[in-house]
């Protein structure tokens, strides 16, 4: 039996600072074919390329992956200004439906980093844009400087809700994240449960409330290290489970986890 294709949200750039390109990092790929188990796919997040419906029949999950640009905060009813940075307008195009139309399907989707933002929104939220800028919140960017390894190693703790599906995916109330975000979460959307927050309580993990398919979420990176990072593994183990569940024609997951 052929592995379950999942959808890898690409993010637009200059390959050399000239060439337009779609990428994706090779983490994303690697966590998707190694520990999902599924075969990874990279979509263009432009909208006249990816229509949606064609996408959800093409595809049995998304992965919707970190990215510099971040949501224009159109999509959530408030003005640009210099510290949303950069956008990626299609991507909003793309992205923010597709959520929407998976959570009426049950079609699974794991959101990381802006991918987790996206969700949000697509649900009627809103982001700060600035997070560190808030009093009493810490600085969530990434390193400046340092190699991969520093760029990316925990950084601080998660704290979940007891009976919250990632309690019980995990098994634990408590984990350690790398941390690689500027924007982060100002009001949840209509049916965004955050089940897990920083110690700064900035919310680091969701998912929808009621949805009948795999919509957790989280703003951390856990595509890093994904083979050997026990919680990384888990889940995408249980995103793979997800997605071998819809490819199957058995509904939207074996386990139900939320």
């Amino acid at each position: 039996m052929s592995r379950p294709r999942v959808g890898i949200i690409a993010n637009t750039g200059l390959l050399n600072d000239s060439y337009p390109v779609h990428a994706t990092g090779e983490m994303n790929v690697e966590a998707v074919g190694e520990v999902a188990d599924a075969l990874p796919l990279v979509i263009p997040a432009v909208p006249h390329l990816a229509e949606i419906g064609a996408l959800l029949d093409t595809f049995d999950g998304f992965l919707l992956t970190g990215g510099r640009p971040n949501v224009h905060p159109e999509e959530y009813g408030e003005e640009e200004t210099e510290a949303h940075g950069q956008f990626d307008r299609e991507r909003d195009a793309v992205t923010l439906a597709l959520v929407r139309a998976c959570v009426e399907r049950g079609q699974p989707f794991f959101g990381i980093c802006r991918g987790f933002q996206e969700v949000n929104v697509a649900m009627g939220g809103t982001l700060h844009p600035e997070i560190r800028d808030l009093p009493g919140r810490d600085n969530h960017r990434m390193p400046p400087d340092g190699s991969l390894e520093e760029k990316f190693a925990l950084r601080h703790k998660v704290t979940f809700t007891p009976g919250s599906p990632f309690h019980k995916l995990l098994g634990t109330t408590e984990v350690m994240t790398n941390s690689l975000h500027g924007q982060g979460i100002k009001t949840p959307g209509e049916r965004i449960v955050i089940d897990g927050v920083a110690h700064d309580g900035t919310p680091e993990a969701l998912h929808v409330k009621d949805a009948p398919g795999f919509t957790l979420s989280v703003q951390w990176h856990p595509e890093y290290n994904a083979a050997r990072d026990p919680v990384s593994r888990a889940l995408f183990t249980a995103f793979g489970e997800a997605v071998r569940a819809w490819a199957s024609g058995r509904g939207p997951g074996l386990r139900r986890i939320a």
